[in-house]
């Protein structure tokens, strides 16, 4: 087993019992629950946190991942890793206060993660809801488009990529205006590793592309996005990366028609 809790918030739990049972049956308000994990705010003094449990995955999705040459996630280590890499990579995202992991069987691994809760923000799903509507100032939609460029090259070039990259896992600083402070969120199917294959640099661009679809970006806009992600002249891209940029339009565009249906 291993365990370890930011000294301050040990006091909330009884020292004469087990830490870990303690933190895996804490029940606070629920926002995600699936097979095998729930997700939950929680509150411990004056302060709030999420608390993802992970409760075993189970063998009939583990082999269902390696039939599809994936790696299974098998708990919360897999988000503890990535976000420790995204912290030293200098991407804004959550801040770890405690993990823990226990058992041998990976089928039944039981682990959780616990994260401050990232006060006063709103996903840029929300935030650019309206775009299409009322558009946006032009230079604050730019500078959007160059952080959510930067930090997908930073994540793609350090051997990172998201697996659920989407604008609602994008959380803008509110108070940040017109700064735009961005916070990356949702790692727990995050790999880390010394390159990314490019089926999963496509994959993440894709997901990008296709929960921007209707906030009313201009085909300039995405050119735009593409000059800042590859940090070279455009005309340089569309030559020699042709291929690369119609996977991406085309795994976007079935994205959405499967979401449309």
């Amino acid at each position: 087993m291993y365990l370890t809790l930011n000294a301050e918030l040990k006091k909330y739990f009884f020292q004469d019992e087990d830490l870990f049972t303690q933190i895996m049956t804490i029940r606070g308000e629920i926002f995600r629950e699936v097979q095998g994990r729930c997700t939950q705010r929680i509150v411990l003094g004056d302060h709030t946190y999420f608390l993802k449990q992970h409760y075993g995955v189970g063998w009939k999705e583990i082999f269902k991942n390696f039939f599809q040459l994936n790696w299974p996630v098998l708990g919360a280590k897999n988000e503890w890793l990535a976000i420790k890499r995204l912290q030293e990579l200098g991407i804004p995202t959550m801040d770890v206060v405690g993990y823990g992991c226990r058992g041998i069987n990976p089928a039944r691994l039981e682990s959780f993660i616990l994260t401050r809760e990232l006060t006063d923000t709103i996903s840029l799903e929300d935030y650019c809801r309206d775009w299409h509507i009322t558009l946006p100032p032009v230079q604050m939609k730019r500078k959007l488009i160059r952080s959510v460029a930067d930090i997908a090259r930073k994540l793609h070039e350090n051997g990172v990529n998201h697996r659920d990259f989407y604008l609602c896992h994008f959380l803008l600083k509110k108070e940040s205006l017109p700064q735009l402070e961005l916070f990356l969120i949702d790692l727990h199917r995050a790999q880390v590793r010394q390159h990314v294959p490019e089926r999963w640099v496509i994959k993440d661009v894709a997901g990008l592309y296709f929960s921007s679809k209707d906030i009313g970006l201009t085909t300039r806009d995405l050119l735009r996005f593409v000059r800042e992600y590859r940090q070279q002249p455009l005309r340089t891209i569309l030559l020699n990366e042709k291929i690369f940029w119609q996977k991406v339009k085309q795994r976007g565009d079935k994205l959405y028609q499967r979401h449309s249906t």
